[in-house]
Order: C-alpha cells, then sequence, then structure tokens
C-alpha cells in the first residue's frame, strides 16, 4: 500500500505521512538500544512512505538524534524531520531539567542540526513547558530559528491550553505533540477545542500506550529487565493496574479478531479516526525498532472503521477507565 498524506496546522502548514515513526525506542527507555535494527525500521518505513520521524536531543542522551541521521543520510529530501529541545541532560544521561531560556533554545537546536547532519529540522518542538521561563520568550527564541532558516515549523509538546495560545500569539505553532490513545484521552476536553480553534494539528505520541494496546504485553515479566515500563514511573504497567488495564486490552482484541486485524492496528485506527471527529491534521507517531512491528503498524492506515466500530471501541474502553496515571510524576507535565 502507498500512505496518503495529512497537514498539520494552517497558518503555518507541514504536510508529513499520514503515520509517523517515534525513534526514541531506538536508543533508550523501552529494553536494550539497537542502532542496527533502528536504522533498518527506517530505512523500511521510507520506503513504505512513512515520512514523517520523530527524534529528540534527550533520546540516548544525543545518540537517537545520530541515529536518525545516519540512517536519512542521503534520503534527507523525503523526509519530513522532527525533534526536541529542553528536557536538558548531562552525557552520562542525568536529568538537569527542563530548560526553555532563549540561549539554550538556540545552542540545542545548533547541536542537534550537528549530529542530525542536516542544515534544518522541519519541526522543531519544546519538549516540555519550562515554568520558570515565559512560554513568549522560549519561542521568541525558536522563532528566531525560523528566520535563520535552521527550523521550518514550530511546536509544543504537553502543553496546556493557556500556553499553546500565548505561544501561538508569539508565532504561528504548527502542531502540539501529546500523548493520545484509547488509554489515554485526558486532552479531548479543553486541548482538543483549542488546537480546532487556532489551526493546529496534533501529532500523538504513544498511540498505542507505550505498546500495550498491541495486545503482545501480557504480565508483568513479559518486559525485560531494562524496560523502563517496569519501574513507578509508568503506573500503568505494575501489579493491579496491569492487570486491569490488561483486561480492556483483552476487550480490544475481541474487536479486532471481528474486523480481521490486530489489536494494535485497530488501536491505530481510532487514533487516525479522530481527525474527522477534531476537525484538524492528526497523525500518531508509533515508535518501534523492528520492521515487522513498523510494517504492523502500516497496516492500520488502510483500516476504515465506521461509526459502529468506533462506538464499540469506546464501550470496551470508556474515557477514564484505565488504571494509574501514564505517569508516575505528572509535575513536567503543563497544567
Amino acid at each position: 500500500m502507498t500512505l496518503t498524506t495529512r497537514t498539520l496546522g494552517t497558518t503555518s502548514a507541514l504536510t508529513v505521512s499520514t503515520l509517523g515513526l517515534g525513534c526514541m525506542g531506538m536508543s533508550e527507555f523501552y529494553g536494550t538500544p539497537d542502532e542496527k535494527g533502528g536504522i533498518e525500521t527506517i530505512h523500511r518505513a521510507l520506503d513504505l512512505g512513512v515520512t514523517f520521524l520523530d527524534t529528540a536531543d534527550m533520546y540516548g542522551p544525543f545518540t537517537n538524534e545520530q541515529l536518525v541521521g545516519k540512517a536519512i543520510a542521503g534520503r534527507r529530501d523525503e523526509v519530513q524531520l522532527a525533534t526536541k529541545f529542553g528536557n536538558e541532560r548531562t552525557p552520562d544521561g542525568t536529568m538537569v531539567g527542563i530548560n526553555g531560556s532563549p540561549d539554550y533554545v538556540r545552542r540545542a537546536c545548533d547541536a542537534s542540526l550537528q549530529r542530525l547532519g542536516v542544515d534544518h529540522v522541519d519541526l522543531y518542538y519544546q519538549h516540555r513547558v519550562d515554568p520558570a521561563v515565559p512560554i513568549e520568550e522560549t519561542v521568541g527564541a525558536m522563532a528566531e530559528l525560523v528566520a535563520a532558516g535552521k527550523v521550518r515549523h514550530l511546536g509544543l509538546s504537553e502543553a496546556s491550553a493557556q500556553t499553546i495560545r500565548r505561544a501561538h500569539q508569539v508565532h504561528p505553532i504548527t502542531a502540539l505533540q501529546t500523548e493520545y490513545s484509547l488509554f489515554t484521552r485526558d486532552l479531548e476536553e479543553t486541548i482538543l477545542p483549542t488546537l480546532a480553534e487556532l489551526g493546529i494539528g496534533l501529532v500523538p505520541y504513544s498511540p498505542l500506550g507505550r505498546g500495550i494496546l498491541t495486545g503482545k504485553i501480557t504480565a508483568d515479566d513479559s518486559l525485560p529487565e531494562t524496560d523502563s515500563r517496569r519501574s513507578g514511573y509508568f503506573p500503568r504497567f505494575s501489579g493491579e493496574n496491569l492487570a486491569a488495564n490488561l483486561r480492556l486490552v483483552e476487550r480490544v482484541r475481541e474487536i479486532a479478531d471481528g474486523l480481521g486485524c490486530t489489536p494494535g492496528q485497530l488501536a491505530l485506527a481510532w487514533v487516525l479516526a479522530q481527525q474527522e471527529r477534531a476537525g484538524i491534521g492528526v497523525v500518531p507517531i508509533p515508535g518501534t525498532k523492528r520492521v515487522k512491528y513498523l510494517e504492523e503498524n502500516v497496516g492500520a492506515a488502510a483500516l476504515t472503521l465506521s461509526p459502529a466500530d468506533l462506538d464499540a471501541l469506546t464501550e470496551a474502553v470508556p474515557r477514564g477507565a484505565v488504571a494509574g496515571d501514564r505517569y508516575g510524576d505528572m509535575a513536567s507535565i503543563d497544567s
């Protein structure tokens, strides 16, 4: 199949592939890093028309941008490249904190361009909002990068409706990246209407609920010891929370079986279907470092869900039914 495209934003519009690829797990957090597998997956993604690639300076830290840079060498013109700044880390992985200061914005962008081996990125996000720096100052510095030709479009990640409005007054925001899936629907009350009003696209990360909606996670020990989902940082994956959430996944699996697809494909198709309801461009970025899972995810774009299918999913996983917060510490989420 050939993937179609979708457009993020209206004032500063960026056309990307209908599905993107989250590259984080190739370098950190979800089990053992796999540069070779990651590069193979990116190459296959480009061949399949998945051209919207998502990385960040903090992934690795720093090594994921280098991996993506290697993978797209010689194919830059095919790619819509997104990266992020703001979660400041040292080379040994220590988290310094959230940094939105204008000087840091400029330094972070130059460092990302060098690691990626490119002269510009198509979409540059503030990864987390810095409560100590007015958003106007941060976005003002990001706007300077656009004027300098280093960045084509601006984005925010995990920003509140109020912050999005203030940022958009400084420079058009093309996309908000935030967690959104059948398991995480917090943004539906205030964020989605704000994006629709302002003409800003949505890039859902973890559209498969950090993998739980694929049906491949069956118990605590089905994840490797090195996987961060086994830590207290992700409460949905431990103890009674996991048991309750796996019961919800089983309901999704039953519907998927009836439609002849996998649970993961159904969950992704649900996210893709929200574009029409939200009235904005919606482009999920499921992450993987395996070609076979990438190919499975791409299959979701061929699924057309009827209103009855969507109703059945909403009934199977009611909003608020998931056990546990999405992060053990929600302090870094702008509210």
